[in-house]
């Protein structure tokens, strides 16, 4: 009773020292929380954010142009780098191997995210850009198991290493890289061409698969053909170095090591002195945004790489299709994504990204079972419809989620953060999914097992959805506002003055 009475005064104190000395506490307030000025805003240049986004979205296509191939040949690369036998312990071993370069991920996440950091976003994006096109392109190289044995193998394993230590770096890296180049009003629309460029890696991937084996053919392609998809990706690789490396670094970048930035208002930055990219003080700090991040990121991935890369080894294994048949399926599906998703991160931008991501993952919660159940139906118009279903569930994902997850971390810690977090998940749940699927269907027995997979993943996802804060239209943490105009300035500026008192 005594504490409640303490309180009480304290609190008619407090109310009588503001009545008393109002003026004296607005200065107070204005002097913690100063009003904005025109040069603490940041006016984007609009030709610049497109090279960005060019740029980010190229690297990205790349990546899931080779995870693509490696999906869509699983069976043939479980049959020439793995001693013949049965075909599942073929194909386990193929998705075995396919999982493997995720265990290096976080590895990856952990050097070149602080090292992003420290040193600059582009530096670390051209790193990246080059170890992912060397990996792929020695991936064609590899003689076969029948030519050297168990090197074969074992030199495939090592590629795929070296492919995902870099990948490590690349998206964390390409969705912080247009994030910081986005204004705050549109970083939703901008940052869904990165997703973009994932679909257009699938495309690109499905389809240079399925025009070689129409043209060659299953022993063609089990031959040589299926070297070509991996040797392709030397020159795109190429091509996305030549223009990362032409960029200037982010805005909000230069924003923190530019030391007249420091000076500004503390209302309009609160960007530090130094980018440490201190892993220790990630996990200290910034634990709790970080196991938010892996659970976002776990349920998007598993979705995602049920759908795009296990799909067609689904049909062709456990509905007898055709493997070309199941990839022109997928293709299709794939291409109606990339006609929406823009539209989608416009959405995003002006609903909010929560709204749009629990569409998302209450799709993947509520339509996993009854699409999959179409798909066993096995007519085209009934596997189309079951894709479909699965596939605008997934774009409201893949459209929001590459400005989404950015928004998480302040500008001093955002690309180690992000990359560390997203690869902790990806290395635990998305490379993963094709082989816990296959082995789930063999000890069960249930074409089904994909579907509750999904389900789970989606349970996990809405829940995480439900404890973010909403960032759309809003500046980065630890970032100045970012803008597309100058007028735009101004009226932010303008809206901030103090109103004259008469």
């Amino acid at each position: 009773m005594a504490d409640s009475e303490t309180d009480l005064s304290t609190i008619d104190a407090d109310s009588e020292a503001l009545r008393r000395h109002r003026r004296l506490f607005r200065a107070v307030k204005r002097r913690r929380n100063p009003p904005l000025r025109r040069t603490d805003i940041t006016v984007t240049d609009e030709s610049a954010v497109r090279r960005a986004v060019k740029a980010a979205s190229l690297g990205n296509a790349m990546e899931w142009f080779d995870f693509g191939i490696y999906s869509y040949l699983a069976v043939t690369i479980g049959e020439v780098f793995f001693p013949s036998g049965n075909d599942t312990v073929q194909l386990l071993s193929s998705f075995a191997t396919f999982a493997v370069s995720f265990l290096v991920r976080p590895l990856g996440g952990m050097v070149f995210g602080p090292m992003g950091d420290k040193i600059g976003r582009k530096k670390v994006l051209a790193l990246t850009m080059i170890m992912m096109a060397i990996g792929t392109f020695a991936i064609g190289l590899i003689p076969s198991y029948a030519a050297i044995g168990f090197w074969s193998p074992a030199l495939l394993i090592l590629f795929r290493l070296v492919q995902g230590f870099s990948t490590g770096g690349e998206y964390g890296g390409a969705s912080t890289f247009i994030a910081e180049y986005a204004p705050d009003r549109r970083r939703g629309y901008f940052g869904s061409f990165l997703e973009l460029g994932t679909l257009a890696g699938y495309v690109g991937a499905s389809g240079l698969v399925t025009i070689l084996t129409a043209v060659l053919g299953s022993d063609g392609m089990h031959s040589w053909g299926w070297r070509v998809p991996f040797l392709v990706a030397g020159p795109i690789g190429l091509i996305g170095l030549y223009l990362r490396l032409k960029l200037d670094e982010t805005p909000a970048f230069q924003k923190l090591e530019d030391s007249s930035a420091h000076r500004a208002s503390e209302a309009a930055s609160t960007v530090e002195s130094t980018a440490k990219g201190d892993i220790a003080k990630i996990f200290r700090e910034y634990w709790p945004t970080l196991i938010l991040c892996i659970c976002l990121v776990g349920a998007y991935n598993i979705c995602d790489y049920m759908l795009l890369s296990y799909m067609p080894t689904y049909l062709s294994d456990e509905m007898g299709y055709s493997e070309t048949h199941g990839l022109l399926i997928l293709i299709v599906t794939m291409v109606v994504l990339m006609l929406v998703i823009n539209q989608v991160g416009k959405l995003s931008d002006r609903v909010g990204r929560k709204p749009v991501l629990m569409t998302g993952m209450l799709g993947f919660l509520v339509l996993s079972v009854p699409s999959f159940l179409l798909v066993q139906q096995g007519s085209l118009a009934a596997v189309s419809g079951g894709m479909l279903m699965l596939g605008l569930s997934l774009v409201c994902l893949l459209g929001t989620m590459s400005a989404a997850l950015p928004a998480l971390f302040p500008t001093q810690v955002r690309y180690g953060s992000l990359s560390i977090g997203y690869n902790l998940s990806a290395s635990l749940f998305g490379g993963t999914t094709p082989l816990v699927i296959t082995a789930l269907i063999s000890v069960t027995g249930s074409e089904l097992m994909p579907a509750f997979y999904a389900v789970a993943a989606a349970l996990v996802g809405v829940i995480s959805v439900a404890c973010m804060k909403e960032t759309a239209r809003r500046p980065l943490a630890g970032s100045p506002p970012s803008v597309a105009t100058p007028e735009e300035a101004a009226e932010m500026v303008e809206s901030q003055a103090q109103v004259p008192r008469f």
